[in-house]
């Protein structure tokens, strides 16, 4: 899936209205593990505080799960934050596939 970078912001705030979501995000991801999600300032944790959803784009939104809805007036708070790592790995002689070379360039320009 090659899909460029866009120049934007990577994070977004809201303020609760009590609802558990969806919260979107228009920023590019490669993974769940690449957001990181507060509410008044407390880092929540993916699958147990909220589940993600990702549209074709890459970008994609927040909902919270059962009990962990955030009250109403709390900030919300969704930002793209990644480990800078380097995981793709090209062997001599081997394809070389545009979507793993396409998602290691997108990963490089997001930490930069």
């Amino acid at each position: 899936m090659a899909i460029t970078v866009e120049a934007v912001h990577r994070k977004v705030q809201y303020t609760s209205t009590g609802s558990a979501g969806p919260y979107a995000f228009s920023f590019k991801v490669l993974a769940a593990t690449d957001i990181k999600v507060s509410v008044d300032a407390t880092l929540k944790t993916v699958t147990t505080h909220y589940t993600t959803a990702y549209n074709s784009d890459g970008t994609g939104s927040v909902t919270f799960t059962s009990g962990n809805t955030p009250a109403n007036g709390e900030t919300v708070v969704i930002k793209r934050e990644l480990d800078v790592t380097q995981s793709t790995d090209y062997v001599a002689n081997d394809p070389f596939p545009a979507a793993s070379h396409e998602d290691a360039l997108d990963r490089l320009t997001m930490i930069a």
